[in-house]
């Protein structure tokens, strides 16, 4: 029989993938099974006892000042718009911002910090709320990260890489662990609206993408407008019979496609319509929170009233962990102090301080901080010297990956305790560093994962969260 040269590729095309179907079956069978993935993610996983079984992460978007709001340096006050001594910097890398500045004066915090606490942990005066949860908190003065300008940054604080195409750390959670409920995603996003102007960075897609994984491991984005999640509800006159209907003749479709190509992306599509039919009924419950009390808004602050703001959208992270989401990735933008730091953290900290602490305060009370990791904290630093003028009331503050400052809280971490120093400026790490690689190795241990062993074959190579680095930090653990 003849064969056109159309029909010649075709059929190469359609033998090659078979054939490589055929060679890895065992492995596609574990890709392909919706219902093992939603009972439990890869069958290895945990390989030891969790201590957590979700993670919520506050990102702050934008890098919060570690010297106004954790790091205290009560030295600095006499050293007011003094030279930064040169055998501090040393030399190291500066951004393009502020390179070029004739000097480097330095700019102490104007805000009062005092001990809270049994613990005695040192806090700005700008986080009273967090001030009264701060025995919950375990806090890491010692991260740092290669990474100066703020995209590459908050990719490698996403991703472990400062270059796009890697998965998320939640989208390796996703995929390592699976889901505990199967009408929502394992891997949900929100990015929250700040109340004040600000200086905001762009967000990308891709800090939350799947990267080389399965597509069904991205981070699913919840909004604030009439449907929280994008393209969810059925088009006018489109019963709920009929979407069954539609679904179940496209997913026949879909299943002639795979049989035909053996692409585990064809499975993927079928799981996201199914799942999704499944969210057009949970969704609409869990974003209601016309359910909460009067008291839980009173709690989190008077913006949680407000749709996608900050506060509303930590007790929507509540709500999702209560229903079993794996991992909630709550983004709040505006970190970004180069100019007038003092005015921008205090709006800042307006929309951050009161939620998170109630946030922390509600999760104990419902027994649910036992078994939830929470993480606050942002891509890198600040600068101790001022980027442009300084004034005896405002400074700017630039990039600085040398040392910033973190917190985690919840299960599995030494509450009440604080890792790590800096030296007198808060400007290299003089005990316990910690780098973003040793953060995720920990965040991972305390999930029942071993970060060395969370691996995906791509490409001809075994890539993981942390690449070849990476060490559980030991001493922050109970």
């Amino acid at each position: 029989m003849f064969l056109s040269p159309v029909q010649i590729t075709i059929a190469r095309r359609q033998f090659l993938r078979s054939t490589a179907a055929c060679a890895g079956a065992a492995a596609l069978a574990t890709l392909l099974a919706p219902k093992i993935h939603a009972a439990g993610g890869l069958p290895s996983i945990p390989q030891i006892a969790p201590k957590a079984r979700r993670v919520i992460w506050l990102t702050q978007s934008g890098a919060p000042s570690q010297l106004d709001l954790f790091d205290f340096k009560p030295n600095l006050k006499s050293q007011f718009d003094s030279d930064l001594p040169e055998s501090i910097r040393n030399g190291q890398r500066l951004t393009g911002m502020t390179a070029a500045q004739a000097r480097f004066p330095i700019a102490p915090t104007i805000f009062k910090f005092a001990q809270h606490g049994k613990s005695g942990i040192w806090l700005s005066e700008l986080l009273p709320h967090t001030a009264k949860i701060v025995d919950e908190l375990c806090v890491i003065r010692s991260l740092h990260t290669e990474a100066i300008n703020h995209d590459p940054a908050m990719t490698m604080l996403q991703t472990g890489h400062q270059f796009s195409g890697r998965p998320s750390l939640g989208s390796w959670v996703s995929y390592g662990l699976g889901s505990e409920n199967e009408n929502l995603p394992a891997f949900v996003v929100m990015i929250s609206l700040p109340s004040g102007k600000t200086n905001s960075q762009a967000l990308h897609e891709r800090m939350w993408g799947p990267g080389f994984l399965p597509t069904r491991h991205q981070g699913a984005r919840f909004s604030s407008g009439r449907d929280p999640v994008l393209y969810l509800s059925d088009p006018a006159g489109l019963t709920r019979n009929q979407r069954r209907e539609f679904l179940n003749t496209l997913g026949s479709l879909n299943h002639m496609t795979h049989d035909t190509y053996q692409d585990p992306d064809t499975i993927a599509r079928i799981d996201q319509f199914e799942l999704a039919f499944r969210m057009q009924s949970s969704v609409p419950e869990l974003a209601d929170l016309s359910r909460e009390s009067a008291q839980t808004f009173e709690r989190y602050g008077p913006e949680s009233i407000k749709p996608g703001s900050y506060a509303a959208n930590c007790i929507l992270a509540r709500r999702l962990a209560e229903r079993g989401v794996r991992f909630i990735q709550l983004y709040h933008r505006g970190w970004d102090q180069h100019a007038d730091c003092p005015g921008g953290l205090k709006s800042q900290c307006y929309d951050t301080d009161q939620p998170t602490a109630a946030l922390i305060t509600e999760l104990k009370e419902r027994g649910l901080l036992d078994d939830t990791l929470v993480i606050w904290g942002g891509e890198f630093g600040r600068t101790v010297y001022s980027q442009g003028e300084l004034t005896a009331t405002t400074y700017g503050r630039d990039h600085h990956p040398r040392c910033f400052s973190m917190w985690l809280a919840g299960a599995g971490v030494k509450p009440g305790f604080v890792y790590g120093e800096t030296d007198d400026y808060s400007y290299n790490i003089v005990k316990d560093p910690v780098h973003i690689h040793d953060l995720n190795a920990t965040v991972l241990r305390l999930l029942g994962i071993e970060h060395d062993k969370l691996t995906y074959r791509h490409q001809g190579r075994d890539y993981r969260l942390t690449d070849v680095h990476g060490q559980v930090v030991e001493d922050l653990l109970t």
